[in-house]
Parts: C-alpha cells; sequence; structure tokens
C-alpha cells in the first residue's frame, strides 16, 4: 500500500495554485505590461534554482461532501533560490488575487519568509505589487470588528535590516504595508510608468478630502500622487529602470558587491584591469578655471575597474555621487562629490544621501573611497529652511563612526565644514591630493571683501588694491604651502590615482580580514 493517493492529491493542489488569480486574472496582469508573480520569481533567481516553500497554502474551496473543488492561492509567494550562486529568500506579491491584500492571505507565510532570511542570514528579495500584505476594507466586514493596527511579523523585517542585505523592487502600484516594505530596504528600485508608491492612493486621498483628484485619468492619477519621477528625487527609492528585466539586473548587480549577512566578507572578483593602469586624461580633467566644472563620473569611470560602477540614487542629492565599484577586483563603497549639481555643494538632501550610504557601507564592511571636491554646505534662507546643516553634521558623523577603512582623494575644493567631513580627522588620513587642490576654513572669494574691508575703504584704488591682495594669497594658497607643513599627506599625479588605490583597497581587505 503506498500513498500515491495523496500524492496525486498534492500535485492537484500544486496545480491549483499555479494557476494563481485564474486566467483572466492573469491575462490582465500581462496586458498591463507587467510580469506575473511565477515569471518574476523565475526571472530573477539563477535558472531552476527557486524551491517554493508553502505552493499550496490559501483557501480551499469544498463541495457539500466535503471534496475540493479550488483552491484560491495565498497571494504571496516565497522560497529559496540562489542567485548568482549564492543562496537567498526570494519573494513576490500576486496581484492576480485581490490586489495583494492580506484578505485574501495567510500571514504567516510573509513572517516566516522574513524570519528564514535573518535566522539563516540570508539575502531577502522582496517584489512588491499592490498593498504588499496589506489589508482592504472589506477585512472589517469579514472579522465583525475593526482593530488597532499592527504588523506581523514587522519585527522580522527590522531584524533583517541589521543582519541581511534586504532588496525591494516596486513593481506596480504599491501602498499602505506595500510601500512601507519597499522603503524598509537597503536597495528599493521603481519601474517607470508601472511602479507607484504611496501611503494611500489616489481614491483615498480624494475621499479623504485631500483635495487631489487633479489628473484626468486614473494611471495619470497614480503618476502624479507617486510616480517614479517623485520618489526617486525625494530618496523614498534609490533608482529606477525602464522594464522589470532592467530592474531584476540592477537588483542581482547590487547583491554582487554585498556578503551574504553582516559578518561576513563581501567577494572579490577576478579582475583583468590592471592595477596599475593610469589614466593620461585624468591630468587634464580639472579646469584651471576654478568656476568651471567637469565630469566626476568620468573620474569614477577612469579610476576604478572598467565597468563595475553601479551608481545609487542618482536622482537626489545630486551634488554627491554614490556608487559601488571595485578596485582590482575588491569591493568598495565610493562618494564622489558632483561639481556640475549646485558646485558640488552639499545640501541637505545630498547629506542625507551620504549619511544613509556610509551607514550601508560600515554596516556589510565595504572600505570607503572619497572623490573629494566640496566647496561647503549650501548657504542661503533657502538652505537654512531645510536644515541643510542638521543634516551635514548627521553626514559628517556617520563618516566619524565609520569602523571602515576610508581613503580621500582631493581633487580640487574642501572649504568648511563639509570639506572636512571627507574623513575622520582623528584617524590615520589615507589620503591624495592632486595639484589641483584648493582648500581652508571657507573661499577666499568669498571672504576677502569682509577680511580685508579697512584696506580696502583706505586704498586709493579698492579695485587695485583687491587685485594686490588676490594675488599674494594665491602664492600662500598653493597646495604645495600645505604640503610643506605636512597638513596634506601626498601630493599626487592625478595618473597615479588608480594604481594608489588599488594598493589602499588591497591594504583596506586586509585590515578587514579577507586575506
Amino acid at each position: 500500500m503506498t500513498w500515491q493517493k495523496e500524492l496525486e492529491e498534492l500535485r492537484r493542489r500544486e496545480a491549483l495554485a499555479e494557476e494563481m488569480g485564474g486566467p483572466d486574472k492573469v491575462a490582465r496582469q500581462h496586458s498591463r505590461g507587467k510580469m506575473d508573480a511565477r515569471a518574476r520569481l523565475d526571472a530573477i533567481c539563477d535558472p531552476g534554482s527557486f524551491r517554493e516553500i508553502g505552493k499550496i497554502a490559501g483557501k480551499g474551496h469544498y463541495d457539500d461532501n466535503g471534496d475540493l473543488t479550488g483552491v484560491t492561492p495565498a497571494p504571496f509567494l516565497f522560497g529559496k533560490a540562489t542567485i548568482n550562486g549564492r543562496p537567498v529568500v526570494a519573494t513576490a506579491d500576486d496581484f492576480t488575487i485581490r490586489g495583494g491584500a492580506a484578505d485574501a492571505g495567510i500571514a504567516r507565510k510573509m513572517v516566516q519568509a522574513e524570519r528564514m532570511a535573518h535566522e539563516y542570514r540570508l539575502p531577502i528579495i522582496r517584489m512588491i505589487d499592490g498593498t504588499g500584505g496589506g489589508g482592504s476594507v472589506k477585512t472589517l466586514e469579514q472579522i465583525g470588528a475593526t482593530y488597532i493596527p499592527a504588523v506581523p511579523g514587522w519585527g522580522d523585517v527590522v531584524a533583517n535590516l541589521d543582519t541581511v542585505p534586504v532588496v525591494a523592487l516596486a513593481l506596480g502600484p504599491t501602498a499602505g504595508l506595500g510601500a512601507a516594505r519597499t522603503v524598509a530596504s537597503h536597495y528599493s528600485i521603481m519601474v517607470r510608468g508601472l511602479s507607484q508608491i504611496f501611503a494611500a492612493g489616489p481614491a483615498v486621498v480624494d475621499a479623504m478630502g485631500a483635495g487631489y483628484a487633479q489628473a484626468s485619468d486614473r494611471a495619470q492619477a497614480k503618476e502624479e500622487l507617486g510616480g517614479a519621477d517623485i520618489h526617486t528625487r525625494n530618496g523614498v527609492v534609490d533608482d529606477c529602470c525602464d522594464s522589470e528585466a532592467e530592474a531584476f539586473a540592477r537588483a542581482r548587480y547590487f547583491l554582487s558587491f554585498m556578503p551574504e549577512h553582516v559578518g561576513q566578507h563581501a567577494r572579490r572578483t577576478a579582475c583583468d584591469d590592471p592595477a596599475g593602469r593610469r589614466e593620461d586624461a585624468l591630468l587634464s580633467l580639472v579646469p584651471r578655471d576654478p568656476k568651471a566644472v567637469y565630469s566626476m563620473r568620468r573620474a569614477l569611470e577612469m579610476i576604478v575597474d572598467r565597468g563595475t560602477v553601479f551608481e545609487i540614487g542618482a536622482g537626489w542629492g545630486r551634488a554627491a555621487i554614490t556608487a559601488l565599484a571595485r578596485l582590482d577586483g575588491w569591493p568598495v563603497a565610493v562618494v564622489a562629490s558632483d561639481p556640475s549639481y549646485l558646485g558640488g555643494s552639499w545640501e541637505a538632501k545630498t547629506a542625507e544621501k551620504v549619511e544613509r550610504f556610509v551607514k550601508l557601507a560600515d554596516q556589510f564592511r565595504l572600505p570607503v573611497v572619497h572623490l573629494v571636491d566640496n566647496p561647503g554646505f549650501m548657504i542661503g534662507r533657502e538652505a537654512e529652511m531645510a536644515g541643510t546643516i542638521r543634516y551635514g553634521v548627521d553626514a559628517m558623523n556617520a563618516i566619524y563612526r565609520a569602523t571602515v577603512p576610508l581613503a580621500s582623494v582631493v581633487l580640487r575644493r574642501a572649504y568648511g565644514i563639509a570639506g572636512s567631513a571627507m574623513s575622520n580627522a582623528e584617524a590615520f588620513q589615507y589620503r591624495y591630493c592632486w595639484p589641483s587642490g584648493d582648500w581652508g576654513s571657507l573661499p577666499i572669494a568669498g571672504g576677502l571683501e569682509v577680511a580685508y574691508k579697512a584696506e580696502l575703504e583706505a586704498a586709493d584704488d579698492p579695485q587695485e588694491e583687491l587685485e594686490a591682495i588676490k594675488e599674494r594669497l594665491g602664492k600662500v594658497t598653493s597646495p604645495f604651502r600645505s604640503a610643506e607643513r605636512f597638513n596634506v599627506e601626498d601630493i599626487i599625479d592625478p595618473r597615479d590615482t588608480r594604481p594608489l588605490l588599488c594598493e589602499f583597497a588591497g591594504l583596506a581587505w586586509r585590515r578587514l580580514g579577507a586575506e
């Protein structure tokens, strides 16, 4: 006697689960340009690696004889898989079943997915579509009462943020808990035109009398309320892609820089880009005109291993570039000033981005490389209204608290408190400066008239006197004067930047224990 009958029922239930919300709902999902949950799991994971957990969970439907007639699967799928050959927990919301709402699901599945990640120290990927496990108003009628809100398993979400890499992809309109699950991550992505994020959607906003209802159609209303153009500019999400396939590729690439959990080393990759490569173009990168801009991204591409730059958060906090990259195969976190935006001055959002990124690097033990051209914090009434100094000091504090090795390269300017935030001045300064370096407590151009007010007023020709003062100070502010006093450790040929930083990366990872 065997258990074949039960195995046949298992296969039947599994087949019903694979139907998701049924042919019509799945077709509707596809007609909106969206992949279904199972296709998404197949696409983001290594081929054939996804092993589903709780596949047959859902609401069974039975006839009067107690025989199964159908199943409404839980609108949340998860399992163990591999990405880049390394184990992960992969999850996906199924929008074809009540839009991913909890009143069609089993909350324990989501809780178990999160718990598996931190208990077994596995990265977790969330593909979120809809309310992301949140309930709907219909839930109240089914329960027969209202309730004080609580999110089952949110403690596991928090534990994961402390212990393993968390990647979230918003792959449709995500509201409420779905929005919260998206931002509770280390790296988040939206798909342009497909994804929206909001605390509550347009219909709820209108019903609450918030005076929205500006858009002419539903799709436009969702975009205007919480589209990618909004949330990639305010820092709610990190990046935006043009397709789901691109989003999956970016998620996989982000994880390639990460360890599997806190306490494990990220992996070095094979590198065929010579560590001693010297780029002649770096010699003329920084213009002699102090007001002229240049491309810091071009500099970054020439310095790190070719093809490895992975910029995060390009749409917000734009005075700083934050990117993962490799030096001689070693993963590093790069913070780089962008003089093409606000001259590189840190405003509130830039400081917030730098703080967040440095904390990420420190948590997952990635050495930091800081390419500096910072004229200071943004000034003026608008900057004061935004609380720039508060966010700026928080960024500086994050750099001082970081315990991973940090190397800085001053390409041009380093002024004021923001300039001093290039590194922890109380620690060994692994620092190089280019001959184009220009630094001080404040830019000379902004303080001459105040500092030399008496001399200028007494001069027969104030303009001539001002030019004479500028000429004298131009000699004093030479970077070589600073080097004489060992105020800067080394002035280098810009072409030596890559070889020296590759040397730093090797020493940094040696200090971190990765021989």
